[in-house]
């Protein structure tokens, strides 16, 4: 589109000009004023076509290419993206709860264990006052409440320190636990053997949660490192694509609540089930998102 802005009625004729169907030009007008045109871009890139000399797209779209497919899947990442972070939660909060749990209940003489160089890797303790236990950090009001009462305290005892952490905070503090044994009494709390594999797992969930917080794209997310195989059965690419992150997710939460996975599995299948009618959009879900449909 190049550098200079341009008005509703351009970003209309240019999308025409390269190919793409709009068959109702003021609902595009809306749309395009509500999303933004850079925004939806990275929803009909998928119905770019690619140049056949150098692999590079070409903006130019493929014979069909219509307005209303690009919205379709927008709205597909949308609501996608709200599924994932009402059942994430619930990942979270039961990882953080088996954590504190676990780890205080055998280290019960410490109440901050997280910062026992007998417990935890000394670099995470060392980082500890400067990326997590920050001024911020202390003015959450009951932090602050915990400090006022206990004047001699450095830190918060660990139900109450890790409850205010962010997932990644915890992750990495699950990653520094010294003893393997540590790090097997969680893991084998969600019926994984192996402490790599679960570790793999929480940073598949850390990283589709991520996305999800920041707004990233869901449908066509590059997972890094690949899904390790373990209990969740994820197999050849499916290791590096949402279908298989979406296994992940499935697989732990069955570990929480079996009821609340079968309304998770219940909520994606409908929701492909809904945008998956379109045929350029089933494509995209079955190449880009490694969905068997």
């Amino acid at each position: 589109m190049g550098r200079k802005a341009i008005t509703l009625d351009e970003q209309i004729q240019l999308l025409e000009s390269r190919g793409m169907k709009i068959n109702d030009v003021s609902k595009a007008k809306e749309v395009l004023l509500d999303v933004g045109y850079y925004r939806l871009g990275f929803y009909w890139f998928p119905f770019e076509r690619e140049s056949d000399r150098n692999r590079e797209r070409c903006h130019e779209f493929l014979p069909g290419t219509t307005f209303d497919d690009a919205v379709k899947l927008y709205y597909f990442d949308n609501s996608l993206r709200s599924i994932l972070q009402k059942y994430i939660t619930r990942i979270e909060v039961n990882f953080r709860t088996s954590l504190v749990y676990f780890i205080s209940n055998k280290y019960d003489e410490q109440p901050t264990w997280f910062v026992s160089p007998r417990v935890v890797e000394r670099d995470y303790i060392t980082s500890f006052d400067r990326e997590v236990y920050t001024d911020k950090f202390k003015r959450n009001k009951f932090i602050a409440s915990h400090h006022r009462k206990h004047i001699n305290d450095r830190y918060a005892p660990a139900w109450k320190t890790l409850e205010f952490m962010t997932l990644g905070s915890n992750i990495a503090l699950y990653k520094s636990l010294l003893n393997l044994d540590d790090k097997k009494l969680i893991a084998n709390n969600y019926g994984i053997t192996y402490t790599n594999i679960f570790e793999n797992y929480l940073d598949v969930v850390r990283c589709v949660r991520n996305t999800c917080a920041h707004g990233g794209l869901l449908y066509d997310i590059n997972l890094h490192p690949l899904i390790r195989r373990g209990p969740a059965n994820v197999v050849g690419d499916e290791r590096k694509k949402l279908c298989g992150a979406l296994k992940v997710i499935e697989y732990l939460l069955s570990r929480v609540s079996i009821n609340r996975a079968k309304d998770y599995r219940k909520e994606i299948e409908d929701l492909i089930l809904k945008y998956g009618v379109s045929p350029a959009i089933k494509t995209v879900l079955r190449e880009t998102s490694g969905f068997n449909v």
